[in-house]
């Protein structure tokens, strides 16, 4: 068999097409269209100006340990990279020890307003005793710490200038996956530099209060606090944080929304400080077995592990095991919607939280708190209970007694039964000794009779789900049959 090469082929190809009568048409692209890059330039020169670079100082005792390496400093000043904060620096000739300004750290920020407010990250300003705002234009003025919010990251300062390039601020609602981005800030104090990239993802929850914007734009130690733009010029959010193993960027960079941070500014320039408000819930993700084995179909809402004692919740009737589905009429979709929503509402608010309870929906009016420091979860005491009871909950791998009249008011709760002991499938499904049953297949329990009695007539073929307390955190349980 001889072969062909690819010219030959070819030759061979066309002419068997032409003597079938096929015309020789060329072939269309697999992409009618290719855009070209973006060009950057002028979205640089126009929102540069309104970029400036953060440095902060610290006091600190002059000649505390031995010298520092000189040709290390010279590095670091060559380069504007800030000195270490635990570098030994050299001690003074005099031999005195006077408290002297230290480089601490470099950020980004961006303008405001035209008479000198500046956004930042809070972590940049934090702990500072000078802040210390350069322009592009080489001017430098010293800054006043107007507030910050360690919640979201968030900074407001002000320098003494007018006439300021201010950045607009875009519409966060319009930004896409996928949409090309650029950030201009400081990495490692070499100001005004440009990287972009694209958006990767939205809404991505690493935090209470913020879903941040994913990209793969380059961010570095330095950026942070700078602005990440869009193609219109507008400010999309701030640059906060890397993921990296390494301390550089590793293609995974977050920004906080510029709605959220705004919010948080105009607090901030207002009163000097955020309020939030709260409810006094433990919450936790509706899983999709939970869902279904409870009636409430597809996985959404936040499920109520614990009720904050005296709190606006439990006023409100919320107990643990709920299902909170909506706030102020809003569908909840994810757990982590939940504080965000709660957040945003001023004190002293009174709104609706519709919740689901064993099959049925229900609202609940509920007047909002502030936000107070969070409170260590409270482990429950375990009293001397009567011997266990043994029956039909052995099917499943329980032993449970009668809850002591002490431990239902210790947890305020009005019934229930004891795990004495778990083996099989309760095992299996994380129930242990010591954990108190609520409710089980939808069903609440008020005593060893009740359990019972809802386990005798439910289908042990089937999935069961079991409503517990272990200390004041309560969670679902799925015992599955024995196959």
């Amino acid at each position: 068999m001889r072969t062909l090469n690819w010219k030959q082929g070819r030759s061979c190809l066309a002419a068997g097409m032409l003597a079938l009568g096929v015309a020789l048409m060329p072939v269309a692209p697999a992409v009618a269209q290719v855009r070209g890059l973006p060009d950057f330039t002028e979205l640089v020169e126009a929102v540069g100006p309104s970029v400036v670079n953060i440095r902060t100082l610290e006091k600190v005792k002059a000649g505390a340990a031995g010298s520092a390496d000189e040709q290390m400093l010279e590095f670091f000043r060559r380069f504007g990279i800030p000195v270490p904060p635990n570098m030994p620096r050299a001690p003074r000739p005099d031999g005195g020890q006077p408290d002297e300004d230290q480089p601490r750290g470099v950020g980004s920020g961006f303008i405001l307003t035209t008479d000198g407010l500046v956004m930042t990250n809070a972590h940049v300003v934090e702990g500072a005793d000078e802040v210390l705002v350069t322009l592009t234009d080489k001017r430098e003025f010293k800054a006043k710490i107007i507030g910050t919010d360690k919640r979201t990251d968030v900074a407001v300062v002000k320098i003494e200038a007018t006439g300021l390039p201010a950045v607009k601020i875009g519409d966060i609602t319009r930004l896409k996956v996928g949409e090309w981005v650029m950030a201009i800030g400081s990495p490692f104090g070499l100001e005004n530099t440009v990287t972009a990239g694209i958006v990767s993802a939205k809404q991505r929850d690493t935090g209470d209060y913020l879903p941040f914007i994913q990209t793969d734009v380059a961010i570095n130690p330095g950026n942070s606090g700078g602005p990440l733009l869009n193609m219109r010029g507008e400010v999309v959010g701030i640059n906060s944080q890397i993921y990296s193993r390494s301390g550089g960027f590793q293609g995974i960079s977050f920004a906080i929304p510029i709605d959220e941070a705004t919010r948080v500014a105009d607090q901030l320039r207002a009163n000097g400080r955020v309020t939030r408000g709260r409810i006094g819930v433990q919450i936790d993700q509706v899983s999709k077995d939970v869902a279904e084995s409870i009636g409430l179909g597809k996985p959404q809402g936040a499920l109520v592990r614990g009720v904050e004692a005296g709190s606006p919740a439990e006023k409100a009737g919320i107990e643990a095991g709920d299902i909170i589905t909506k706030f102020e009429g809003r569908a909840i979709d994810r757990a982590t919607d939940l504080p965000r929503m709660v957040g945003n509402v001023k004190p002293g608010t009174k709104t609706t939280i519709t919740v689901f309870r064993r099959g049925t929906t229900r609202d609940l009016n509920v007047t909002i708190a502030e936000v107070e420091a969070e409170k260590p979860v409270r482990r429950a005491r375990t009293p001397e209970s009567k011997p266990p009871v043994a029956g039909p909950a052995q099917a499943i791998g329980l032993v449970v007694s009668e809850l002591p009249e002490a431990l239902k008011k210790e947890l305020k709760i009005k019934g229930g039964v004891k795990v004495d002991a778990s083996e099989g499938s309760a095992a299996r499904a994380g129930l242990r000794e010591g954990d108190v049953i609520l409710a089980i297949a939808n069903t609440e329990v008020a005593n060893v009779k009740d359990f019972e009695a809802v386990l005798a007539r439910i289908d042990k073929s089937k999935v069961v789900n079991v409503l517990f307390r272990r200390g004041d955190i309560a969670q679902y349980a799925l015992i599955r049959p024995t196959r």
